[in-house]
C-alpha cells in the first residue's frame, strides 16, 4: 500500500481492484486471498490475532501475487524500517 495512504475504506481488500495504488493480495494461511476473520472453535481458549503494518524502505518487496506468506515475511525481515502492531484476542 502506498506510503501516502492513511486509511482504507470499508470493503478495501475485497479484491485487488479495491486496493490503492499498485497494492495486491498474496495468499493467506488458509490459501485464500481475503481476511479469514476470527474463528476459534467454540469453547477453545482465547485466540490471539496480530494486525501488523510495516514501513518498507523500498518501492516493492520484489514479490508478486503468487508469493506465499512465508516469502513475503522473509522479504519484510530485510526491508522493514519500522512497524506497528495491534494485538487482539477472541474467544467463541
Amino acid at each position: 500500500i502506498p506510503a501516502d495512504v492513511t486509511e482504507l475504506p470499508t470493503g478495501a481488500g475485497a479484491s485487488d481492484e479495491t486496493l490503492p495504488g499498485s497494492a495486491f493480495h498474496v495468499r493467506n494461511d488458509g490459501g485464500g486471498l481475503s481476511f479469514m476473520g476470527a474463528a476459534p472453535p467454540e469453547g477453545d481458549q482465547p485466540h490471539r490475532y496480530f494486525f501488523v503494518v510495516h514501513a518498507v524502505g523500498e518501492e516493492t518487496l520484489g514479490v508478486d501475487g503468487s508469493a506465499s506468506p512465508a516469502v513475503v515475511g522473509f522479504n519484510l525481515a530485510f526491508k522493514t524500517l519500522g512497524r506497528a502492531i495491534i494485538h487482539g484476542t477472541w474467544q467463541a
